[in-house]
């Protein structure tokens, strides 16, 4: 079924999504485009708890995701299984599952969403791009970024409800 969703998503390409596919996807890369987002955030006092618990997320998501889940796991990518389909950005050498790129983009959008809605629903349509760009590059199976999307959510919302608890017991105790 993967396969089947990865070809036919194959049938969409244009030289002008491409470009747009290529352009999102590289956003993803290594998380650097919400580590900068974080590090702004932490710049100002009304959004820097947002921020850090940003990197945070970020930080377990790498170790967990990229460091534990995709070498336990070990999943080839699509484009080392199937090699008939021309990428159009550099072939990755880790593993598939889970989506690094989209778990680093749920991380993000989910703890801004958990912050201030508004921008979170803009970071939530930025994050469900780029784990579609993912696929339309063929770099993923669906599964993969369905994976990345869960996990990276299950870490923002553990960060942002863990440290709530962590401030009110410190509040209780002083």
């Amino acid at each position: 079924m993967d396969f089947n969703i990865l070809y036919f998503i194959d049938k969409l390409h244009n030289g002008v999504l491409d470009k747009i596919m290529i352009f999102f996807t590289s956003l993803g890369d290594a998380g650097i485009f919400w580590i900068i987002l974080a590090l702004i955030l932490i710049g100002f006092k009304k959004t820097r708890k947002c921020g850090i618990l940003i990197l945070i997320s970020l930080f377990i998501g790498v170790i967990l995701g990229n460091g534990i889940i995709k070498n336990l796991i070990q999943r080839q990518r699509p484009c080392w299984i199937d090699n008939t389909i021309e990428l159009l950005i550099k072939n990755p050498s880790d593993y598939s599952f889970p989506s690094g790129h989209t778990l680093a983009s749920f991380e993000a959008a989910v703890m801004i969403y958990l912050h201030n809605k508004k921008w979170g629903m803009a970071s939530l349509i930025l994050a469900l791009t780029i784990a579609f760009s993912r696929l339309y590059l063929f770099v993923h199976f669906p599964s993969d970024v369905l994976a990345g999307a869960l996990l990276g959510t299950c870490i923002s919302y553990g960060v942002y409800y863990g440290t709530k608890k962590m401030i009110e017991k410190r509040a209780i105790k002083e």
